[in-house]
């Protein structure tokens, strides 16, 4: 099995400030792990990291085949067309309908092809149920709705792995289920790996996956949970 993530003896940083020391942590293709921790512990600095928005500056750290410590700038949107970000606040363009917002993201990853563009566009839509919302715009949806568009955004390249940082903190329990239920879905069918940051227990009791746990500047895995 190929392996997503694979980190060795990193210290994540926040600025200046230390916030993880000497983690060590792997992602195979096809797992889903929960990271969990209180506000300020590291799993944010953690995935902006993985998707090199924070540089690693010591230890040793590879995603999607690409060496954090060595990646050169150029090099980062390549590394990103190989993750889908969903983040907890949507981050859509409002001024765009549904449709836009794909097409702003694959033009930015360098999809050209307009017809390729759109059979994409159906078919991420089609997987997350909202083939008939492409002409709506963000403020006509509602927060599930938002979500799922998101989630679509983020299969657009056909990604290794999916990096979810509280995707359903601004969301009610049913519709957090929902979107839990789509992105094990993915998982389960696709085998893109899903690293999923959250505060919300309910679910991770509803939907057992292995989980590590940011406490004290350590990264500590629990194996007693597995879906």
């Amino acid at each position: 099995m190929e392996t997503v993530i694979q980190i060795e003896n990193a210290d994540i940083y926040q600025g200046k400030h230390l916030v993880l020391k000497k983690i060590n942590f792997t992602l195979q293709q096809g797992e889903f792990k929960y990271i969990i921790g209180k506000t300020g512990s590291g799993k944010s600095s953690l995935l902006k990291t993985l998707y090199a928005d924070i540089p690693l500056q010591s230890g040793f750290g590879i995603v999607a085949d690409y060496d954090l410590k060595l990646i050169k700038a150029k090099d980062v949107p390549f590394l990103r067309r190989k993750i889908g970000i969903v983040f907890q606040d949507f981050q859509l363009l409002t001024d765009r309908n549904v449709k836009e917002n794909l097409e702003f993201v694959m033009k930015a990853t360098g999809w050209e092809d307009e017809a390729k563009m759109m059979q994409k566009i159906e078919e991420v839509l089609a997987s997350v149920g909202l083939q008939n919302k492409k002409h709506k715009m963000p403020h006509e949806l509602s927060g599930g709705e938002q979500q799922r568009v998101v989630i679509a955004r983020a299969l657009l390249n056909d990604p290794e792995l999916i990096l979810a940082d509280e995707p359903t903190g601004n969301l009610d329990p049913d519709t957090s289920d929902d979107i839990m239920n789509l992105l094990k879905s993915i998982n389960q069918s696709t085998g893109t790996a899903v690293l999923f940051a959250t505060h919300d227990y309910r679910l991770i009791q509803k939907f057992p996956f292995t989980v590590v746990r940011c406490i004290e500047g350590e990264l500590l895995e629990h194996n007693l949970i597995k879906g």
